[in-house]
């Protein structure tokens, strides 16, 4: 039951009477969990499938003086499950299948920090997917729920994680959500999370994977090593979707830092030959063009400062100028050095429109023709509503989960977010990613990118995993996707049909399959 005085379940938490004279406690939350049975339809067969949606109660181990006192309550995670049933059933509500144990089982969550899951749930992998549009031809609301048939459930069993603070996720009654929010703190509850899922369903012999999108990939790294140190968990697959494990490479922050101008070039160059500032030029060509400048000259001519000579920086403008679509005049004012948030709003100024940051191919008008950053990310003005509509109806109509707290698509609650185990040094999960496949030689690993995301650039991620510190055997357990799409590419519905395609490929293969 939820701990929550707004839910509309009944609270496991609202105190009895007691005798007069004795002090009342509240009772200790439990799982308010909703278990439907549903059919999907994968071609010529049907695929029954049970999906349990809610929130599953964490607790830690308290020692006192080196005692063990007991199990308390800390967070209520909300997690969506599906797990197929087997048998030649219809899913309806008298089929007699069951779950495979032999199954595949991914465990799947969004970034942020401070994302639900909602994103990958109902754009990629979940049995039911919203229908929105996409860029230039954006759908009105209401919008509608179908069968997403290129599910990941056609081959593996789903579990999408709400972290704390997102979804319907809190921390108990009476306690601060702090520990939560930070780095070491949302990994240890979402390896406790998996962990108890795990037992709890008898999938220790499961194929086992973990999937994360945006901070998620940085989040997903660093789980699988503590699954795998932690708990003796193997993971067969880790499934990197636009993917930032160093976030010193996205870094504008730091001035110093020019590291960041390079890697990004190639995705300016991209979102430029889209909007047509390019001319002619092709997006293979377009982005192959500018990742050979980024790789070489670029990082020289930043790294000059003002020894560069006046005919090697006039060169230099002129290159810039070609593979970005902006004005020479414009990057030497800004000293060749194009800050994201600025490309976005300069990009097409002329016309009174910014760029999407979270995936350039969106547009939206700009607030004012004159300012330095865009007020809003188009993309995500779009993208976000009709997500967040999708999911309120879908929980309460299909999965039959009442809950009077606001989902919370995108928390702001969760900020500052602690990164404090890593002060003094770079946020850098690398380290994390090499220790598990070290200890883990069958670990393969699926990094997908767009070409058109501004928020993690793909050029940044190729950067990362080729510094990896890995002997040449472990680094063939890599491989890349890219998609012409942005941040979330499963907008775009060619992209979300061949990376549900890719997905499940990876799936299979790593699972000995």
């Amino acid at each position: 039951m939820s701990s929550d005085p707004l839910a509309t379940t009944p609270s496991a938490t609202t105190p009895t009477p007691a005798a007069a004279g004795t002090e009342t406690r509240p009772a200790e939350p439990t799982d308010d969990l909703v278990t439907t049975r549903h059919s999907l339809r994968l071609g010529r067969r049907t695929l029954p499938y049970e999906a349990t949606t809610g929130r599953v109660v964490l607790r830690e181990e308290v020692y006192e003086d080196g005692v063990f006192t007991g199990h308390v309550a800390k967070a209520e995670v909300s997690i969506t499950s599906y797990v197929a049933l087997t048998g030649d059933g219809d899913g309806g509500e008298g089929d007699g299948g069951a779950p495979d144990p032999a199954r595949p089982v991914t465990f799947a969550f969004n970034g942020g920090p401070g994302s639900s899951s909602v994103w990958l749930h109902l754009g990629l992998l979940g049995p039911r997917r919203v229908v929105m549009g996409d860029a230039g031809d954006l759908l009105p609301p209401p919008y509608a729920l179908v069968d997403n048939a290129e599910s990941l459930l056609a081959v593996s069993d789903l579990v999408l994680i709400d972290p704390v603070s997102t979804g319907y996720s809190r921390a108990v009654k009476g306690t601060k959500a702090a520990p939560f929010h930070g780095y070491q703190g949302d990994i240890e509850s979402i390896a406790e999370l998996v962990r108890l899922w795990t037992t709890r369903h008898r999938r220790w012999l499961s194929p086992t994977f973990v999937l994360g999108e945006s901070y998620g990939t940085l989040r997903g790294a660093a789980l699988v090593e503590r699954l795998q140190s932690r708990y003796g968990m193997a993971v067969n697959g880790l499934v990197l979707i636009s993917s930032v494990l160093d976030l010193s490479s996205i870094d504008f922050e730091n001035q110093r830092n020019d590291r960041a101008h390079a890697l990004y070039l190639p995705t300016y160059a991209a979102i430029a030959q889209y909007h047509g500032r390019l001319g002619r030029t092709s997006l293979r060509k377009a982005v192959r063009d500018a990742e050979e400048y980024a790789a070489r000259d670029y990082p020289w001519v930043l790294s000059r400062g003002d020894r560069l000579t006046a005919k090697e920086r006039a060169t230099a403008v002129r290159r810039l100028a070609e593979l970005t679509g902006l004005t020479e005049a414009y990057v030497d004012r800004a000293d060749l050095r194009i800050e994201h948030w600025r490309f976005f709003g300069e990009l097409l100024r002329d016309q009174r429109l910014t760029a999407g940051r979270i995936d350039g191919r969106f547009t939206g008008p700009a607030a004012s023709a004159i300012a330095e950053h865009m007020d809003a990310d188009p993309s995500m003005d779009a993208i976000g509503r009709p997500y967040s509509a999708a999911f309120n109806h879908y929980v309460r109509h299909e999965l039959r989960y009442e809950n009077d707290l606001p989902y919370e698509q995108i928390s702001r609650r969760v900020h500052p977010w602690s990164f404090k185990d890593f002060e003094g040094r770079p946020i850098d999960v690398s380290p994390e990613l090499e220790r598990a496949m070290r200890a883990n030689p069958h670990l393969l690993v699926h990094v997908a990118q767009g070409y058109f995301d501004g928020a993690t650039p793909h050029y940044a991620a190729e950067d990362v995993i080729a510094h990896l510190r890995l002997t040449p055997e472990l680094r063939a357990n890599i491989e890349l996707a890219y998609y012409e799409a942005g941040h979330m590419m499963y907008v775009h519905e060619p992209s979300r049909v061949q990376q549900g395609r890719d997905l499940a490929d990876f799936v299979r293969r790593a699972s000995g399959g």
